[in-house]
C-alpha cells in the first residue's frame, strides 16, 4: 500500500522537479527510515564488508536507474497507466529469481506471468494510440520496473541481514549518485515544498516499504514477494483516479484486468513435497517455533533473535516457499 500510493503522489509533487533530483530526494527520505529503525546485533544479522558490492549494485538499479526512470515517465504519461505498468515488476522479479535462485515456477505461475505480460503489452498498445510522448513515458516506467526487478533479485541474498541496514546502505549510495547526476545535468533546485513532500513520500513509500519488502522476501522468497507487491499498482491507479486522473480507457481497463488476474493466480499457488535439508550454518533472525530451528539455548530466548547457528541434515514433507531454508532444486 505504501509504495502503491507513492506513485501518483510522486507525479504531483515532482511536477517541476528533475528526475535525478526526484530520485535523490525519495531515497534521502528512505535513508532516514533506515537510520532510525536499525536493530541490535542480538536481534538482526548485520551487513558485512563482503556485502558492499551487492548493495552498490542494488543502489545503482534500485535507487538510481529505477526511480529516475519512473520520475521521467510520470512527467510524460498518466498516473493511472504508469501505476498499472508497475505490475510488470513482478514478471522481471519472478523470471530473475527463477534464473539465479532456482525458485520453483509451476504451470500456474507461468500462466500468471503470461497474464501480467499480456496486461503490460495492452497498456503499451493503448498508450501508443494516445501519442508518442505518452508511449515513451510508459516505456520509461517499464524500464524502471526492469531495474527494480534486478534490484529485487540482488536483495534476495541480503534478506537475512538487518533490513534497516540494507535500506540505509542502498539509499545513501543511491541518493548520493542521483544528487551528483542532478548537479551534472543542471537540474534546477526544487522548491522547499516539493523537497519536503518528496522526502516524506520517500520515507514511507520507499524506505519503510523497502524494509517491509525485505522482511517478506525473508519469509517466502523473491518471486512470491513480487506477486504480493504487484497489488501496489492497483492501489496507485485507484488513488490517481481519485485525485482527478481521467485518462482511464477501455484498453487500460483490459490491461489492468489481465494483470489483476495474473497476480491472483500467482498468489493461489501452493507448493509442497518431500524434500531434504543439507547441513547448513548461517546467521539470521529466527524463532524456535518454525520446525527448522531446534538448537538449544540456556536460557532459551523469547521471540526473534539472531546468531550464528547450524542445521543438521533432515528430510521431511510440508508446504513450503523458497526461503533461506528451502533453496533446493526442482
Amino acid at each position: 500500500m505504501l509504495f502503491g500510493i507513492s506513485t501518483p503522489l510522486v507525479q504531483r509533487a515532482g511536477v517541476d522537479v528533475g528526475p535525478f533530483s526526484t530520485a535523490a530526494l525519495l531515497y534521502s527520505g528512505a535513508a532516514l527510515v533506515g537510520a532510525m529503525s536499525r536493530r541490535s546485533a542480538k536481534r538482526e544479522a548485520k551487513l558485512k564488508r563482503s556485502d558492499l558490492p551487492r548493495v552498490t549494485l542494488m543502489a545503482l538499479f534500485g535507487a538510481a536507474i529505477g526511480p529516475a526512470a519512473l520520475a521521467w515517465g510520470l512527467q510524460h504519461t498518466s498516473g493511472t497507466s504508469a501505476s498499472l505498468m508497475l505490475t510488470t515488476e513482478a514478471v522481471f522479479t519472478a523470471l530473475l529469481a527463477r534464473l539465479f535462485y532456482g525458485e520453483t515456477m509451476d504451470r500456474r505461475v507461468w500462466a500468471a506471468m503470461l497474464m501480467l505480460t499480456a496486461g503490460g503489452m495492452t497498456l503499451v498498445l493503448d498508450s501508443g494510440t494516445s501519442g508518442s510522448s505518452r508511449l515513451l513515458g510508459l516505456l520509461a516506467v517499464l524500464a524502471a520496473t526492469a531495474a527494480w526487478g534486478v534490484d529485487n533479485t540482488l536483495s534476495r541474498a541480503l534478506a537475512e541481514r538487518d533490513p534497516s541496514q540494507v535500506v540505509l546502505g542502498k539509499s545513501v549510495l543511491g541518493a548520493a549518485a542521483t544528487a551528483a547526476l542532478a548537479v551534472a545535468a543542471g537540474e534546477p533546485a526544487p522548491s522547499w515544498g516539493a523537497a519536503a513532500a518528496l522526502l516524506a513520500i520517500g520515507a514511507s513509500g520507499y524506505g519503510l516499504s523497502l524494509r517491509l519488502y525485505l522482511l517478506a522476501q525473508r519469509a517466502f522468497g523473491a518471486a512470491r514477494t513480487g506477486s504480493v507487491f504487484a497489488f501496489a499498482p492497483f492501489i496507485g491507479a485507484a488513488l490517481a483516479i481519485a485525485l482527478g486522473d481521467r485518462s482511464l480507457s477501455w484498453g487500460m481497463a483490459a490491461g489492468g484486468a489481465l494483470m489483476l488476474a495474473g497476480v491472483a493466480l500467482h498468489l493461489a499457488e501452493s507448493h509442497g513435497h518431500e524434500h531434504e535439508h543439507e547441513t547448513l550454518e548461517h546467521e539470521h533472525a529466527h524463532t524456535h517455533e518454525d520446525g527448522h530451528h531446534d538448537h538449544v539455548h540456556d536460557p532459551m530466548p523469547v521471540g526473534a533473535h539472531s546468531h550464528l547457528h547450524g542445521h543438521e541434515p533432515m528430510r521431511h514433507a510440508h508446504p513450503h516457499v523458497p526461503d533461506a531454508h528451502h533453496t533446493h532444486r526442482h
